[in-house]
């Protein structure tokens, strides 16, 4: 991790552009909320599955100790969507594999903690992610 943070914007829209970046609440996670809530399903938005590790899924079913979380193209590093940014670009790149890294290191804890753990990308069809995790909590909830 030798790349060298920036301690301020490059620009003032990069700025602005990242202060409009929200960590909960976009719009991909809104839809599948209201996926997953129209199928009769109800969780928990933005919580500590692990109340102990500092990571927090989008939706959490308690009962059925399933953990979901919706990853962005760009912050996740989707192998389909992903793009490099033209400005710093060694920044960026690390930030993204130390997020692959995080992410992985999340679902391995949540596994060994006897969780399901659901990843769902921005791009997914919302309908089909909703299923999906529908399938797990339902399977989940009848062992």
């Amino acid at each position: 991790m030798g790349v060298q943070r920036p301690t301020r914007a490059s620009s003032a829209g990069v700025r602005k552009s990242m202060q409009g970046n929200k960590s909960r609440g976009t719009k991909p996670e809104l839809a599948l909320r209201r996926a997953v809530h129209a199928l009769g399903l109800r969780y928990r938005v933005s919580m500590r599955p692990l109340p102990k590790v500092r990571r927090t899924a989008d939706l959490v079913f308690t009962k059925a100790k399933v953990a979901v979380f919706m990853d962005g193209c760009f912050w996740h590093g989707c192998p389909e969507h992903h793009t490099k940014s033209a400005t710093n670009a060694a920044y960026w790149a690390e930030k993204v594999e130390r997020n692959r890294e995080r992410d992985a290191e999340t679902d391995g804890l949540l596994r060994d903690a006897g969780w399901s753990v659901i990843r769902i990308w921005e791009h997914e069809d919302t309908n089909e992610a909703a299923s999906k995790i529908a399938r797990a909590v339902h399977q989940r909830r009848a062992l």
